[in-house]
C-alpha cells in the first residue's frame, strides 16, 4: 500500500480567524482614520497623539500569534518552520538598509505566503518584521504598523488564486505582478501611518485636520509622489527580479519542506494492483 502527501497550506482555526478579523479592522481605523474622520472630530484634534493609541494594535497583533499557535494550525513542525523563516526574513531586512529599494526580504514573504497559505504568511510577515525590528533598533510606535502592513502583504501572497493547480511560469510571472503591486500598496499604507503626524505649518502636503476629506487626498498622494515613488519603485523591481530569478528554487524547497512536515495533510492509502 502506498501512501500520498501532497504540500498543502497550514489552515488556522476559528479563534485565529476571528483573531485575524479583528486585528484587520482596527488596523484599517488605525492606517485610515484622517479619511475617515470629520474635520471636527475629537480623534483629528488629537493627531500627534494618535500613534501611541494605535500602538495598541502591537497587543493584538500578539494575540494573533498566540491563538495561532494554540490551536491544531499551527503545531511543532510549523512553529519551527515559521522560526526559521522569521529569522530569514529578519537577517535579510539588514541588507538594504539605507539603500533605496534594495529590501530581499519581501520576496520571501511572498513565496511563503504562497506555499503555507494567508493565516501562516500573516503570522510570518508579523512576527519578521518584528524580530527585524529588535535586530535593527527599530522598535518605536510606528513598529505595529509595520508588523500589520507586513501581515497583510504575505496573507495577500496566500489569497491569490491556483495554489494547488498553477506552476511553472505562470505562477512566477503571477507573484511577481502581486509583489511589484503590493510593493507599492505596502510603501502607501505605510505612508498613512506617518503622514497624519507631520505639521500641518511644515509642509503644504502635511495632513490638516482642519480640511476637508478631498483636499487631504491631495495632499496625501502628492506627498506619496514627493517622498516615496522612488524607494516603494525599487522595492517593486528587487522583489520581482528575486521573484523570477530565485523564485522556482525557494518554492520548490518550501513545498519540499511542507510535505515532508505533513501539516495537516491526510494520507490516503491505495491498494497495489494486481
Amino acid at each position: 500500500m502506498n501512501a500520498r502527501r501532497q504540500a498543502r497550506a497550514v489552515r488556522l482555526g476559528p479563534r485565529s480567524v476571528a483573531a485575524l478579523a479583528l486585528v484587520s479592522t482596527v488596523g484599517v481605523i488605525g492606517f485610515g482614520w484622517p479619511f475617515l474622520t470629520p474635520p471636527t472630530s475629537r480623534l483629528s484634534a488629537h493627531a500627534q497623539d494618535a500613534p501611541w493609541l494605535f500602538a495598541g494594535l502591537l497587543v493584538l497583533l500578539v494575540a494573533v500569534v498566540a491563538a495561532a499557535i494554540s490551536e491544531t494550525g499551527l503545531g511543532p513542525k510549523a512553529v519551527a518552520m515559521l522560526g526559521v523563516l522569521a529569522a530569514t526574513g529578519a537577517a535579510l531586512r539588514p541588507i538594504g538598509a539605507g539603500t533605496a529599494g534594495i529590501e530581499p526580504m519581501f520576496f520571501l514573504m511572498v513565496l511563503s505566503g504562497r506555499v503555507l497559505g494567508p493565516g501562516f504568511g500573516f503570522v510570518l510577515g508579523s512576527v519578521t518584521m518584528f524580530a527585524s525590528a529588535l535586530l535593527t533598533g527599530g522598535v518605536g510606535p510606528w513598529l505595529p504598523f509595520q508588523m500589520l502592513a507586513m501581515g497583510w502583504f504575505a496573507m495577500g501572497a496566500g489569497l491569490l488564486p491556483g495554489p494547488d493547480r498553477l506552476r511553472g511560469r505562470a505562477e512566477l510571472g503571477l507573484l511577481a505582478a502581486y509583489g511589484f503591486l503590493a510593493a507599492f500598496a505596502y510603501g502607501t499604507v505605510m505612508n498613512l501611518a506617518g503622514w497624519p503626524f507631520m505639521s500641518a505649518l511644515a509642509s503644504n502636503v502635511a495632513f490638516d485636520p482642519h480640511a476637508a476629506v478631498a483636499g487631504n487626498l491631495a495632499r496625501f498622494l502628492t506627498y506619496c509622489l514627493a517622498t516615496s515613488l522612488g524607494w516603494d519603485l525599487g522595492r517593486a523591481v528587487v522583489t520581482v527580479v528575486l521573484t523570477l530569478t530565485l523564485g522556482p528554487a525557494v518554492l520548490r524547497a518550501l513545498r519540499r519542506a511542507t510535505r515532508r512536515a505533513a501539516f495537516e495533510t491526510p494520507v490516503t492509502f491505495e491498494a497495489p494492483r494486481p
